[in-house]
């Protein structure tokens, strides 16, 4: 995928899991980046363990730390992208929160803080990120994560999947709005992903293989791969799309023990 040498990518929650091996990859192929994270020690050492890569050569990575759903964190992105590399090609809103608990008792400030990552700040990202793509004539690519949740239910995960389902809706709408531009915007929906913090699950692994009918839990690299094919030029006639990754599990849809 030689089409994205000297592009630029900004990515949330770039600090571990997903967004991680997403920012590894492209880096591979020649992508300066961005990345943002709340914690400021995880987004600093995976830059830096880019830019020490011997396989990774010509590629830029600057490290943002911040609340990917503040505007002004959003604002300090585009800009440094702008400002480093002249240039905003691609974005992959991937932070988010999941937050578990019974509808009858979920509260008010759980909500907020679930609306304000998963949806204000993957919203606003791409919103701004489009007014950056438009003013220099950049046919951009926009990329949100949802989640199987968006397409299953899962018990105590009612507010989750809302904003889950809300990202799937977010990218038709705004293909729409955008195609004209020659943006396209499309989402992912992850199933049950090996990641730092699943990983602390002792039968996580064991469970999700016995329920997908593939019989192996998904990898970063399995949605990192997704997303580069998204992300390339490629993929120019695939717009307001959702595209699972989850080894065929919502065919089924078990519910793990």
């Amino acid at each position: 995928m030689s089409d994205f040498k000297g592009k630029s990518a900004v990515i949330t929650g770039a600090g571990q899991g997903i967004g991680k091996e997403i920012a590894r990859q492209l880096a591979g192929r020649g992508v300066n980046l961005i990345l943002n994270d709340l914690d400021p020690e995880l987004v600093q050492v995976t830059c830096t363990e880019i830019e020490k890569n011997d396989a990774i050569e010509g590629s830029q990575c600057i490290g943002i730390s911040g609340d990917a759903g503040d505007l002004k964190t959003i604002d300090a992105m585009i800009q440094k992208a702008i400002s480093a590399y002249q240039r905003l090609d691609l974005v992959i809103a991937n932070a988010g929160i999941t937050t578990f608990g019974n509808f009858l008792d979920y509260t008010p400030e759980d909500f907020k803080k679930l609306i304000h990552l998963n949806l204000q700040g993957s919203f606003f990202l791409c919103q701004k990120a489009a007014h950056a793509m438009i003013k220099q004539g950049i046919p951009g690519r926009l990329l949100v994560m949802s989640s199987v949740t968006g397409h299953q239910a899962h018990q105590g995960l009612t507010a989750y999947g809302m904003t889950k389902s809300a990202l799937q809706a977010f990218a038709k709408f705004t293909a729409v709005e955008l195609a004209r531009y020659g943006i396209t915007v499309n989402a992912i929906s992850p199933g049950a992903t090996i990641t730092e913090r699943t990983t602390e699950d002792p039968d996580y692994i064991q469970e999700w293989e016995r329920i997908t009918p593939t019989g192996k839990v998904t990898h970063v690299g399995d949605i990192a791969h997704t997303a580069l094919f998204l992300l390339s030029e490629k993929s120019g006639q695939i717009t307001g799309q959702t595209i699972i990754v989850d080894g065929g599990w919502t065919s089924t849809s078990p519910q793990p023990k």
